[in-house]
């Protein structure tokens, strides 16, 4: 039964309440019993958090009675600022809040005995776990190459947090990957107890331990924590939601606020049921919406409230605001990511000649892959601008890790830059083994490459290391011999597949591995288009350009800056203007939601999020063609698009015009004043006017093409299908094809190739 604070109310009057809407203030008084606060996006719900711990002080709960629960240190160190305004600054101080990892180690160091540690633990973050995993792997023969240690690593993260131990993954075992995995696990979580540590996943799990084994424990922090608020519940996981129900038990004291439309962590263990069935758990809960929006506009608001009602699975609520109607979103209608880079920069120029500052700005993207064309586009142009939740494209470590190859291959001298890739993916050429070999370089005053080569008269190596060290010289020798006979472009990217990198990222098969992968094929993509339109340039010259952005980059230290961030980073934060830059499909909604109604209503609510950051202004953009893995892929606009209210769109920048004939064989991108050559772009600040439609990306003159539903084809990667629909016209038209070896593509056929053999 739950334990009712018996009070008056002392507040009147005082600031507590001062300020807060009806509903708001109907959220900070209900302190009694279970209480769901639904926070639409831009609500308030942090006011309404902090006010209502306040609140509960006002009317006589010891502040160290009160748990409050986040999602990152940050949110906890805003909560307490604001509460030190409102309460005395001892008082805030008592509170027990910080995020579910913090607060659970604090309690865990406390009370380790009683699950077989000592109080001084170690906490092993993601790279201490897979140097364990890596050890693992060396001491039981398990091939690293075959069992990627990341891939493993991942496995165990996912099984712990859907707690799974490693019995019962071991039993459950069926593929040789998981029986290996298996055989990892177990021995990790032998190695983990023998170090007396935890990770990051057993912070919350052995909390769910020590509750479980000890009621008089459970007993005490149950009366420890007799008002329990937790936020961002949507983002909640397995083992975060029964810890919660678990110190909740005693006296259902339990507030928690979320935002269901806001649930996109699904792809690292969040179960947006946790918050969708808080009632059936919770049956005399009261249910309070905060609907009403201060941060946008009626028209941004209106447009994220038409998209995400086509949801299925979410809780019925209204979003409202007081706020101006504002103007209608922006949609921007490109024919490649480069042009539309090149009109996002336009947008910010016209933009900045009115009210804005240039921090006004934010870019968001589904993939950090997308950064690259935007990042060249606003460096280009001079305007500065700052990568949040992520790191500038050129300095991830795939990515300079791909360019030291590419550097040693312009340069087999460049030393350094073979130490760093020598062991990218894992050769079997460790610490010891680099310092032998350093060693001998040393003694005969010869090149690390050099010394590489002649590994075999290296005494103090091991044989497999010897192997290893002149294999990687071939590798390398081969390409140094091909580089003036082949095309850069092509030497490249042969070069790079068969350093095996991207194999290594594919085979660990997570998504961050999949992300890294994603962006060596982006940085192809970049190297590709460079030697297109720089026909006599070399790869000194290209790696030459590389070096100079990066310097330019670290010379930059002003905080005035457009902000480019992905979706997911851009989760609470807020810009006058937004621009959502890809929004095709493929890419929002990725192609996996094609076939998967969750993973699609996930990226409907990822959508969402980026909507309603915007306050003033919100910007639309998509590409007609973009390149994927080296080649030009057609693309077609999001279907989302369709399901925002259409009164709501300004749909003028779609409009496509043709472009005068390129001159001297150069395409051309076409404004509304006058034509510029697409070299010219990196030379020149981007005009202060969209660019329009133009085709980039090729010569190719427009075709007739005669394609009809049902005609048997053929493809030059893809080999035979049959096309399933039609789409478009002119130069945009589309083929849906099902293929054999890879099932459904969509394909412009301007680019394509396809071959009818049988009509």
């Amino acid at each position: 039964m739950a334990l009712k604070l018996r009070h008056k109310d002392t507040t009147a009057g005082s600031p507590i309440l001062d300020g807060l809407n009806e509903m708001q203030m109907e959220a900070v008084k209900a302190i009694n019993g279970p209480a769901l606060i639904i926070a639409g996006a831009g609500s308030g719900k942090t006011r309404v958090l902090t006010h209502r711990i306040a609140y509960l002080i006002e009317n006589g709960v010891p502040p160290y009675n009160i748990l409050a629960l986040t999602f990152t240190n940050k949110s906890a160190r805003e909560m307490q600022a604001r509460l030190a305004r409102l309460i005395p600054p001892e008082a805030a101080s008592k509170i027990w809040a910080g995020t579910f990892h913090s607060v659970f180690a604090r309690i865990l160091r406390m009370e380790a005995s009683e699950i077989g540690y000592t109080s001084s633990f170690s906490i092993y973050d993601t790279d201490d776990s897979l140097r364990v995993v890596k050890s693992i792997l060396s001491k039981t023969g398990i091939a690293p190459k075959q069992y990627p240690p990341q891939g493993i690593r991942s496995r165990i993260s996912w099984s712990k947090n859907k707690m799974i131990p490693w019995q019962e993954y071991r039993d459950s075992a069926e593929t040789i990957l998981e029986k290996q995995t298996s055989v990892v696990f177990e021995e990790y979580e032998s190695i983990l107890r023998q170090n007396n540590a935890m990770d990051f996943d057993d912070l919350l799990i052995n909390m769910i331990r020590l509750l479980d084994k000890s009621r008089d424990i459970l007993q005490k922090y149950q009366n420890r924590f007799k008002y329990i608020l937790v936020d961002e519940y949507q983002d909640t996981n397995k083992s975060q939601y029964i810890a919660i129900n678990q110190l909740s038990n005693a006296h259902q004291n339990i507030c928690v606020v979320g935002d269901d439309a806001q649930s996109i962590y699904r792809w690292r263990g969040a179960e947006i049921q946790n918050i969708l069935d808080f009632q059936k758990k919770y049956p005399y809960a009261k249910i309070i919406r905060l609907e009403q929006n201060y941060r946008s506009t009626k028209n941004i608001l209106a447009a994220a409230d038409s998209l995400i009602k086509n949801n299925s699975r979410q809780i019925p609520k209204n979003l409202w605001t007081n706020n101006s109607e504002g103007a209608k979103i922006k949609l921007i209608g490109c024919p490649d990511e480069r042009v539309e880079a090149a009109n996002i920069v336009s947008i910010v120029n016209i933009e900045m000649k009115g009210d804005y500052d240039i921090k006004d700005f934010a870019v968001l993207y589904r993939t950090n892959a997308q950064s690259l064309a935007l990042e060249n586009a606003f460096r280009q142009a001079n305007l500065p601008y700052v990568i949040v939740g992520g790191m500038s494209f050129y300095k991830r470590k795939e990515v300079k890790d791909t360019i030291a190859y590419l550097r040693l291959l312009a340069n087999p001298q460049d030393g350094e830059s073979l130490k760093r890739v020598v062991n990218e993916p894992p050769r079997g050429f460790g610490k010891a083994s680099m310092g032998h070999i350093n060693n001998f370089s040393y003694d005969r005053s010869i090149s690390l490459l050099d010394a590489f080569r002649a590994a075999e008269e290296c005494e103090a190596l091991q044989n497999r290391a010897k192997v290893a060290a002149m294999n990687f010289a071939a590798m390398i020798d081969k390409y140094v011999k091909l580089k003036d006979e082949t095309k850069p472009a092509h030497l490249t990217l042969e070069f790079i597949e068969e350093t095996g990198m991207l194999q290594m990222y594919k085979d660990i098969g997570t998504s961050d591995s999949m992300d890294r992968w994603n962006n060596i094929q982006q940085l192809l993509s970049d190297i590709s288009m460079f030697f297109r339109q720089n026909k006599e340039s070399t790869l000194e010259d290209y790696l030459q350009q590389i070096s100079l952005v990066s310097e330019a980059d670290e010379a930059d230290t002003s905080k005035n800056k457009v902000t480019l961030m992905t979706l997911h980073a851009a989760k609470g934060l807020e810009f006058p203007v937004v621009i959502i830059a890809g929004v095709e499909q493929g890419l929002l909604p990725l192609t996996k939601a094609e076939q998967d109604q969750e993973e699609e209503e996930e990226e409907r609510r990822l959508f969402y999020v980026g909507i309603t950051r915007a306050e003033e202004k919100l910007y639309l953009s998509y590409a007609r063609s973009r390149m994927k893995f080296g080649e030009i892929s057609g693309r077609i606009p999001s279907r989302f698009l369709e399901e925002i209210d259409q009164s709501l769109l300004d749909r003028s920048g779609e409009d496509a015009r043709q472009g005068k004939p390129a001159r001297s064989g150069q395409p051309f991108v076409r404004s509304k004043f006058n034509d510029i050559p697409n070299q010219n772009i990196s030379n020149r600040n981007i005009p202060n006017q969209l660019i329009s439609n133009q085709d980039t990306h090729s010569q190719i003159p427009e075709e007739e093409f005669a394609f009809r539903r049902g005609n048997t084809v053929v493809h030059a990667k893809f080999g035979p299908g049959k096309i399933t629909g039609l789409k478009g016209s002119g130069p945009h038209r589309q083929a849906v094809v099902v293929f054999n070896s890879v099932g459904k593509k969509t394909l412009m056929l301007k680019y394509a190739n396809l071959k009818v053999t049988k009509k």
